[in-house]
């Protein structure tokens, strides 16, 4: 089924939770931040392969050094990132994305919008995370 967005369309309260026209924003949404990732992990990719190190003073090398290592970080987190946006887009496919996945409930279009590779509710993932202090601590 194909969903055309209105060009000014966001989701609201007052729709029905995950309608046809929420799914497709934010699976629009979705393969948008998944372009610009791979994007940046291109230009990543192009500068790492620009330099062996050919710096002759100790602090520029240093510093290209450090730079690499901040940009091999950067790849890694897009890279999980980017994972997550295809567990996201499968959740779009089965029908189960925009819902909790522990307690069922909607996440909430807030919290969508500010993570939309969310899996949980706020709830869920605040117990969690006091779930996992208190495991920290033992």
């Amino acid at each position: 089924m194909m969903v055309t967005l209105p060009p000014d369309y966001r989701p609201a309260d007052t729709e029905e939770f995950m309608n046809p026209l929420q799914v497709e924003y934010f699976r629009q949404k979705l393969l948008r931040w998944r372009t610009d990732l791979l994007r940046d992990a291109d230009g990543t990719l192009a500068s790492l392969s620009e330099g062996g190190i050919h710096e002759a003073d100790i602090t520029d090398r240093a510093s290209v050094e450090t730079d690499r290592a901040l940009e091999l970080r950067t790849r890694d987190r897009a890279r999980k990132l980017i994972a997550k946006i295809d567990q996201a887009m499968q959740r779009i496919e089965n029908g189960t994305y925009g819902f909790c996945e522990e307690t069922g409930e909607p996440i909430g279009l807030k919290r969508l919008e500010a993570r939309p590779i969310a899996t949980l509710s706020i709830e869920a993932q605040e117990r969690h995370e006091r779930m996992e202090r208190v495991h920290r601590d033992d």
